[in-house]
């Protein structure tokens, strides 16, 4: 049990690191044209045609408080999220959005203690203060203004709670389903409920930008790893490990994706980042301690 409860948290943290670097990922690909919602819809079309691949099995859903839970999970945890999310980019600064964004440990423990009777013990509370003043010299990275916009930052604060929604939902369904099943069912009703946002803005589907070798890998790698294997690896650890413990790792994230930009877009490491490294680090593991 000890070993299964470890790969637990080994399959959190890998998913952590790989969507720390997503967003460079889709910066790169709205550098080359497409549209947030362009991305979206490729990036989970991959996903649910690959995890077809893997399982080309289906399960009846036993009634509809199940079906209910599947669709909350692609709209909470798929279009919704993404909308918000990137929309948020819009109006107000990246800095901004990623400080909002990177409570979504708090926001999501606050909300399964009141949903589900998690407890956070005094050592979660504790790491939780520790990695958040981590992530705040992260990424403010020693610049200490901020700009607000609070329609940019409203929308930002509606995507972490779309994602503590969408972890509530996961840790709700616990009949059992396979979880590559999950994951696409997850997967069908992010892309029905994404599809209305394309009567606004229509969809282009242009082959000379989808031919481009920076489009097509970065769509491959958004679609099969960060969406297929990721999401999968998620709602396991969600399961198992629990809400608090697994979003308690997305600390992390600003980190790697720092890190990320450093080496694909240039930007330069700094003592602060260094610095906000080790405080969440130093946050995970008391958040972790029993």
């Amino acid at each position: 049990m000890a070993n299964k409860g470890y790969a637990y948290h080994v399959m959190a943290g890998i998913t952590t690191v790989i969507w720390g670097t997503t967003m460079v990922s889709s910066k790169v690909l709205l550098n080359e044209g497409l549209s947030p919602a362009e991305i979206m819809f490729y990036r989970f079309l991959l996903g649910y045609v690959f995890l077809w691949i893997l399982y080309p099995r289906t399960h009846r859903i036993r009634s509809l408080h199940d079906e209910a839970l599947f669709a909350g999970m692609g709209i909470f945890g798929g279009s919704l999220y993404f909308l918000t999310e990137n929309s948020a980019l819009i109006y107000a600064q990246a800095t901004d959005v990623s400080l909002i964004c990177a409570s979504v440990p708090l926001i999501s423990a606050v909300l399964s203690h009141l949903a589900l009777g998690e407890r956070l013990s005094r050592g979660f509370r504790m790491g939780s203060a520790v990695a958040m003043a981590g992530v705040l010299l992260v990424i403010l990275n020693g610049n200490f203004v901020l700009k607000m916009s609070p329609l940019g930052d409203i929308l930002a604060f509606s995507a972490i709670c779309c994602w503590a929604v969408y972890c509530l939902l996961v840790k709700k369904l616990r009949c059992s389903y396979n979880a590559l099943f999950i994951t696409r069912r997850l997967f069908l009703y992010g892309l029905l409920t994404l599809s209305p946002c394309f009567f606004f803005e229509p969809f282009h589907f242009e082959v000379e930008i989808l031919q481009r070798t920076v489009v097509w890998s970065n769509l491959l790698f958004l679609g099969l790893i960060a969406s297929s294997l990721c999401y999968v690896m998620w709602n396991s650890a969600i399961r198992e490990l629990g809400i608090v413990k697994t979003n308690s790792y997305l600390y992390f994230s600003p980190v790697v994706t720092i890190v990320t930009a450093a080496i694909v877009l240039s930007e330069h490491l700094t003592v602060f980042i260094l610095l906000g490294t080790a405080l969440i680090l130093s946050g995970l593991w008391l958040a972790g301690k029993k």
